[in-house]
C-alpha cells in the first residue's frame, strides 16, 4: 500500500478555484458526468486513493506494466489534444486575421450610418407630403367639435325655455325630466364659461335652479300647513319630490328637516321640562305622543314622500335627539332625589320604545340614528344613554340588597359569638342510617348569592352594557371577596390535649362535615365565578372586556379551601394524639424480643382509616381528597418519627420492633386513598419517605460490635460523613458515652478515607428534641396555606347558575368531578424544625413532578 509520505511535498499545491472553473468551461467538462477520477479537475484529488484503487493488494502489482502502458497512452492523447488546441489558439491570434475583422466592423458601421441618413431624409419627405392632410384633419376635428357644441348650446337654450314654462305652470313631473337634462347638458359647457354667451346661459341655469328651489319650498310649506283655501294636490307634491331629488341631496334634506321641525313643534311645547307632562314619571306620554304622530304621518303625509327619503327615520332621529337632551336635563336636576324605582321604570320604558322602533323598521336603532344624523356633527345617541351616568343608583341598590342578603351569614364584629353560614348546618356526626336525608352539598347562601348575581346581571345588561355593567361587575367582585373572607373561613378549633380511651370518639364528625361543606362551597364559588366572568365578558362593551376578571376572588376561595384542609389535618392530628403519646412512652430498651406489631399501631391505623373513610363522601372533588391524603400521610410519618425520637433509647430490639410497626403503617397508608384516588405519585412519595426512615432504623438495629462493620453499614445506608449525624444515631441507640467516644474516633478515621461520601444527608434535619405538643407539626393556622390548582368551568355535568333564572336551586348545583389523575401541588406550612425537615424528608404535602424514583 502507498502512504502519504510519497507525495507530502505536493500537498500544498492547489489550483485556484477560478482557474478550475475556467478550464472546465473552455474544455466543456462536467464533473458530475465524469466516471474517471483523472478527468475531474478538483483540489480534492488524492493520488493515494487513486493508487489504492488501481492496486488494492500486493497481487495487483502484477498489473503494473499494463497500468503504466494505459497511463502513458492517456498522457500521449492529452499531449496531442494540447498541441491541437495550441495550434487553434495560434491561428485565432494571428495579427492579419484580427486586422481583417476590424476592417469588416468599420464597413458595417459605415453602412449603418448611411442607412440612418437615408431614413431621416425619407421622414422629411413624408412629413412635407402629409403636412396639408394634417391641417385638414385638425380643421375637421375643430369643425365637428364646434358644430356639436353649438348643437348642445341650442338644446340647452331650448331646454331652458321649456323649463321656464314648466316651472311657471308647476308641471313638476316634466320639470324633473327637463331639469335633469339641463343639468347634464350644462356640465359640458363648464370649460367654456369664459365665452360671454355661454357664461350668460350658465348663469341662467343657476338662476332657474334657485327659482325652482324657492318654489319647491313654498309648495312644501303650503302642503305641510294644509291651507284649506288653497289645498295642494298629493300627486303634485310627489312630482315635486322628484324635482328635489334632481336638485340634490341638500335640497331634499332641507325639505325633510322643515317637515320634521313642523311635526315636532308641538312636542317641544307640550313636554317642556317646567310642565307636568315633561316630568320623568310621565315619560310614557312622550312615547305615546310620538307613536300617534308617527301613525298619522304614515297614514296621511308620509305616503306622499318617496320611500327612499325615509322621512319616518328622520322624524324618529329628531325626536330621539330632543328627548335625549330633555332626559339628561331632568336626571341631572333630580340629583339625589332620584329614586331607583323611578329611574328603572323610565329606563325600562325607554328601552322598550327603542326596541319597538328598531323592530318596526327591522334595523338597529343606532344605524337609523347614524344614517339620519347631520354629516357635520356626531351621530345622535340613544335615549337610554342619557340614563347611564345615573345608573349608579341601580348599582347602589344592588349593593344594599347584597348586604341585607349576607348579613345573617357574615361574621359579627361584636363581642358576642360570631355567626357564620356554617352555623346553619346541624353539627351532628355523620350518620350511617340509610333513611337519613343526604347532607347538604354546598352552603345555600352561595347558591342564593350567584342566583342573585345572575338576575342582577341580566337586568343590568338590559339597561346598559357600558359603565353601569362594569360598575356592577366591580360590586360583584367586592361581595365575592366579602363572602370568601367573612363567610367561608373556618373558625380555628382550639384542640385540647387529653388522654383518649379506646371507647372515646376519635374525632369530631361534625367538624369534618363542616370542613367538607366549606370545601365544596368554595370550589363551587370559584368555578361559578369563572362562568360569571365569561358571561359578563359576553354582554359588556368591547372597551371594558379586558378589565373584567375574577382571578383575585377565585384565589381567595382557593385559600379558603386550603384553610379547611389545614383544619382537617389538625383534627386528624388530635385524633391520633393518643396513639403517638403511647408510642413516645414506650420503653424499647426493656424489650428482649420482637412479638409482632405494637398495640398502639392498631389504634393509630384504625383512627386514620376511620377518619378518611368518614371524610371521603363529604368532599366532591377528588383532587382535594388527593391533596388531603398527601398531607395526612406526611403528617402521620412525621408524628411517627417524632414519637420514635422522643422514646429513645431504642436499642437493637426496639429498632426491630419499630421496623415492624413502620411496615404495618406503610402498608395501611398505601391502601388509604383507595383504588379511585391513589396515584403513582402518592405511591412513589410514600415509598421514598418510608425507605429513609427504614434506613435509619436498620442502622440502629446493627450491633456496634464490631465497630468497623457498624460504621460501614452506616455509610452504606445513610451515605454521609457527618460527625453530628453519626452521633445522632448513637444517641438513638442509647450507646454509652465511653463507647461513643471510641466509635466516633473510628468513624472519623474510616470516613476520612472515603472521599465519595456526602457531607450531609436527610439526618441533618433530624431534631433530637422534637415537640410533641398538639399542632406543632402543622404550625400555626396563620402560617399554613395549602396551595391547590384552580379548576376550570364545570364539566359537562355541571349545572351553570346562569343556565336558568327560574329560581335558586334547593341545595346547590353539583360542582362536578375532577379529572382522574390530577394532583395537587401545594406548599407545606411554615413550621418549627421537626425530626425530619418536612420539605426534604416527608414530601407528601409537596407533590413534585420531579421526584426521583425510590432507589
Amino acid at each position: 500500500m502507498i502512504t502519504g509520505s510519497q507525495y507530502g511535498r505536493h500537498k500544498d499545491a492547489e489550483l485556484p478555484q477560478e482557474l478550475i472553473f475556467a478550464i472546465q468551461r473552455i474544455l466543456e467538462l462536467n464533473a458530475e458526468n465524469q466516471t474517471d477520477p483523472l478527468d475531474v479537475l478538483s483540489n480534492d484529488f488524492n493520488p493515494i486513493d487513486m493508487l489504492n484503487q488501481l492496486f488494492p493488494d500486493e497481487a495487483s502489482l502484477s498489473q503494473l506494466e499494463t497500468v503504466q502502458a494505459r497511463l502513458s497512452q492517456n498522457e500521449r492523447d492529452l499531449q496531442c489534444e494540447i498541441d491541437a488546441l495550441r495550434e487553434e489558439l495560434r491561428r485565432d491570434q494571428d495579427p492579419n486575421r484580427m486586422q481583417m475583422i476590424q476592417e469588416m466592423i468599420s464597413d458595417l458601421l459605415g453602412q449603418m450610418s448611411r442607412i440612418r441618413e437615408k431614413a431621416t431624409e425619407s421622414e422629411a419627405v413624408v412629413r412635407d407630403i402629409t403636412k396639408d392632410i394634417q391641417a385638414l384633419d385638425i380643421a375637421k376635428k375643430n369643425l365637428v367639435l364646434s358644430m356639436t357644441t353649438l348643437k348642445r348650446l341650442q338644446m340647452l337654450v331650448n331646454a331652458l325655455t321649456q323649463l321656464e314654462d314648466q316651472v311657471k305652470e308647476k308641471r313638476y313631473s316634466e320639470v324633473a325630466q327637463t331639469l335633469a337634462a339641463v343639468k347634464q347638458i350644462s356640465t359640458s359647457f363648464k370649460p367654456y364659461t369664459s365665452v360671454h354667451r355661454i357664461q350668460q346661459v350658465w348663469k341662467r341655469v343657476q338662476q332657474i335652479q334657485g327659482e325652482v328651489r324657492t318654489q319647491l319650498e313654498t309648495e312644501f310649506d303650503a302642503f305641510y300647513i294644509q291651507d284649506h283655501a288653497r289645498p295642494s294636490k298629493p300627486a303634485q307634491i310627489t312630482d315635486a319630490c322628484a324635482v328635489a331629488d334632481v336638485l340634490g341631496p341638500d335640497v331634499r334634506r332641507h325639505l325633510i328637516d322643515r317637515y320634521v321641525a313642523l311635526e315636532l313643534k308641538e312636542y317641544r311645547r307640550i313636554f317642556r321640562a317646567t310642565d307636568e307632562a315633561g316630568h320623568l314619571d310621565n315619560i310614557s306620554r312622550r312615547y305615546a305622543w310620538f307613536r300617534r304622530v308617527l301613525g298619522t304621518h304614515e297614514v296621511e303625509l308620509g305616503r306622499i314622500f318617496p320611500s327612499e327619503w325615509r322621512v319616518g327615520w328622520a322624524l324618529l332621529t329628531k325626536f330621539v335627539a330632543i328627548t335625549t337632551d330633555d332626559l339628561s336635563a331632568l336626571l341631572s336636576k333630580a340629583g339625589s332625589t332620584l329614586t331607583i324605582k323611578a329611574l328603572l321604570e323610565a329606563l325600562q320604558q325607554t328601552i322598550e320604545f327603542e326596541t319597538s322602533m328598531a323592530k318596526k323598521w327591522s334595523t338597529p336603532l343606532d344605524e337609523i340614528l347614524e344614517a339620519n344624523s347631520p354629516p357635520s356633527s356626531a351621530p345622535v345617541q340613544l335615549m337610554s344613554s342619557a340614563f347611564e351616568p345615573h345608573l349608579g343608583v341601580f348599582v347602589d341598590a344592588q349593593d344594599k340588597a347584597l348586604a341585607d342578603m349576607l348579613a345573617p351569614h357574615r361574621a359579627s364584629t361584636s363581642k358576642g359569638k360570631p355567626r357564620t353560614s356554617l352555623d346553619a348546618t346541624p353539627r351532628t356526626s355523620v350518620s350511617t342510617d340509610t333513611d337519613a336525608p343526604p347532607p347538604q352539598t354546598v352552603l345555600s347562601s352561595s347558591t342564593e348569592l350567584f342566583y342573585f348575581y345572575g338576575q342582577s346581571l341580566e337586568q343590568c345588561a338590559k339597561l346598559s352594557t357600558g359603565q353601569a355593567l362594569f360598575d356592577l361587575c366591580m360590586l360583584q367582585k367586592k361581595w365575592l371577596r366579602i363572602y370568601a373572607e367573612d363567610v367561608l373561613p373556618p373558625r380555628s378549633k382550639r384542640l385540647i390535649i387529653q388522654t383518649r380511651r379506646s371507647m372515646d370518639s376519635r374525632f369530631d364528625a361534625a367538624q369534618l362535615q363542616q370542613a367538607g361543606l366549606l370545601i365544596n362551597t368554595a370550589d363551587y364559588c370559584q368555578t361559578t365565578a369563572l362562568e360569571l366572568e365569561e358571561k359578563i365578558q359576553e354582554k359588556i362593551r368591547d372597551s371594558f372586556k379586558e378589565k373584567v376578571t375574577f382571578q383575585t376572588e377565585r384565589d381567595l376561595f382557593m385559600s379558603a379551601i386550603s384553610a379547611s384542609i389545614t383544619t382537617l389535618l389538625r383534627e386528624l392530628e388530635a385524633a391520633c394524639e393518643g396513639a403517638f403519646t403511647t408510642m413516645s412512652r414506650m420503653s424499647w430498651e426493656k424489650l428482649d424480643q420482637v412479638s409482632g406489631q405494637s398495640p398502639y399501631v392498631d389504634d393509630l391505623v384504625q383512627t386514620v382509616e376511620s377518619f378518611c373513610e368518614t371524610l371521603k363522601p363529604l368532599i366532591e372533588q377528588k383532587k382535594y381528597l388527593r391533596n388531603f391524603f398527601d398531607k395526612a400521610c406526611s403528617l402521620v410519618l412525621t408524628k411517627f418519627t417524632n414519637a420514635a425520637v422522643k422514646s429513645r433509647p431504642l436499642k437493637e430490639i426496639g429498632g426491630e420492633q419499630l421496623l415492624i410497626d413502620l411496615g404495618v403503617v406503610k402498608s395501611r397508608l398505601m391502601r388509604l386513598p383507595g383504588e379511585a384516588l391513589v396515584t403513582q405519585g402518592y405511591t412513589r412519595s410514600l415509598t421514598k419517605s418510608t425507605m429513609r426512615l427504614e434506613a435509619l432504623l436498620k442502622v440502629i438495629v446493627t450491633p456496634v460490635d464490631p465497630p468497623d462493620g457498624f460504621i460501614l453499614n452506616y455509610t452504606l445506608l445513610i451515605g454521609d460523613a457527618s460527625f453530628s449525624n453519626f452521633q445522632k444515631i448513637l444517641d438513638l441507640k442509647g450507646t454509652a458515652k465511653i463507647e461513643q467516644n471510641s466509635l466516633l474516633d473510628s468513624f472519623l478515621t474510616i470516613t476520612s478515607t472515603k472521599t465519595d461520601l456526602e457531607s450531609t444527608s436527610f439526618l441533618s434535619a433530624l431534631d433530637m428534641d422534637p415537640s410533641m405538643a398538639l399542632g406543632a407539626t402543622l404550625g400555626s393556622p396563620g402560617s399554613s396555606r395549602t396551595t391547590l390548582p384552580l379548576s376550570t368551568a364545570g364539566g359537562p355535568n355541571t349545572d351553570s347558575i346562569f343556565g336558568s333564572l327560574g329560581g335558586p336551586p334547593p341545595s346547590g348545583p353539583p360542582t362536578g368531578s375532577s379529572t382522574d389523575g390530577s394532583t395537587s401541588r401545594g406548599l407545606e406550612p411554615a413550621q418549627k424544625r421537626e425530626v425530619f425537615d418536612i420539605r426534604r424528608f416527608v414530601t407528601f404535602g409537596l407533590r413534585r413532578s420531579e421526584t426521583l424514583p425510590a432507589s
